[in-house]
């Protein structure tokens, strides 16, 4: 990618963040960048270009570095004023003073034994009931996906922007959309919910 695009890329994803910011609520991170081991190899190295404010969402899968890689992004999100977000691994979100944990949409009833125990809980979501069970829960805020065509292997058939903006005018929760969000479409959901991108900030 040359300097020149991602000067225009980093100037899409401020002016998206800027609307994301106009609505929701203060305390959510306006843009998550999710990690992957595959797909996001050196996750460090994203989180240290994303905008204050934004939110790091750390999916180990097992990893046995895991630690020392949460160690290193909770620092890292402390230095530079992010959040970080661990994923269905609360003991570890303790450990390294994460400012929260992300909930997959199968783990969702585990999260009742850590209502209060963080700043931030969020949830997987693909379904309105999947939402409405996310709300009725305590979560903050739920992930939705699949927004526009994804490379990922278990993308789901994009339901596209209109769609999405219309779940997030129905949901008592605010929502972020996930599934290829890249700074060419970010601004058109940014409007209606936060944002969630893989391979999009990297």
């Amino acid at each position: 990618m040359g300097l020149k695009h991602q000067a225009v890329s980093a100037r899409k994803w401020r002016v998206a963040i800027r609307r994301v910011e106009s609505h929701f609520p203060q305390h959510l991170p306006p843009l998550l960048f999710l990690t992957d081991p595959k797909r996001t190899p050196n996750p460090v190295l994203v989180a240290t270009n994303l905008p204050a404010g934004s939110g790091i969402l750390y999916r180990h899968f097992g990893a046995e570095d895991r630690f020392g890689v949460a160690v290193e992004l909770a620092g890292l999100a402390r230095r530079q004023g992010l959040k970080l977000l661990i994923a269905a691994d609360p003991k570890l979100a303790s450990e390294v003073g994460a400012h929260g944990v992300h909930w997959p949409e199968a783990r969702l009833q585990e999260a009742l034994k850590w209502r209060g125990r963080f700043q931030i809980q969020t949830a997987s979501a693909h379904s309105r009931m999947a939402i409405t069970q996310a709300e009725q829960i305590g979560m903050d805020a739920a992930l939705v996906s699949t927004v526009f065509p994804s490379s990922s292997p278990s993308a789901s058939v994009p339901m596209g922007a209109a769609s999405f903006i219309e779940l997030c005018r129905q949901s008592p929760l605010p929502l972020y959309a996930l599934g290829g969000v890249n700074a060419g479409n970010a601004a058109s959901v940014a409007g209606s919910g936060g944002l969630a991108a893989i391979e999009g900030l990297s």
